[in-house]
C-alpha cells in the first residue's frame, strides 16, 4: 500500500524508480500502477509493501516492454520535500549536474 508524505516524519521509506526504454527517461512508480516522471508524484512504500510493488512493477514493465532497471530505494519526507538518502538518486530524481537550466532541476 503507497503512503502519504503527511503523517511522516523522517522515516525512512521506498520508492520504486526505472528507465523508460522509449527515451531513457528516470520514471517513478505512481500510486496505483503507472509511471510518472516526478519523484514528488511517486507512490511511497514502507519496506513489506515495497518488496510486493517491486516484484509487480518488474513484472509489468518487462512485460510491456516499457521500463528497464525496475530498482526501489530509500527517501526520507523532510519538511514536506522527499529527499533520496543516496546522491544516485538525488541526480537521477533532478537530473543533469553540470548545467542547473537543464533537466528537472529548472522547472523547479
Amino acid at each position: 500500500m503507497a503512503l502519504s508524505d503527511k503523517s511522516r516524519n523522517e522515516a525512512v521509506l521506498k520508492a520504486i524508480t526505472a528507465n523508460r526504454l522509449r527515451d531513457g527517461e528516470v520514471i517513478f512508480l505512481a500510486p496505483g500502477s503507472g509511471w510518472v516522471e516526478r519523484l514528488d508524484d511517486a507512490a511511497l512504500f514502507e519496506d513489506a509493501a515495497a518488496e510486493t510493488a517491486l516484484a509487480a512493477a518488474k513484472a509489468q514493465a518487462e512485460g510491456e516492454q516499457f521500463a528497464v532497471d525496475v530498482y526501489a530505494f530509500d527517501l526520507r519526507v523532510v519538511d514536506g520535500q522527499r529527499v533520496p538518502v543516496k546522491t544516485r538518486e538525488r541526480i537521477r530524481a533532478l537530473g543533469p549536474t553540470v548545467r542547473i537550466d537543464l533537466g528537472k532541476q529548472a522547472a523547479a
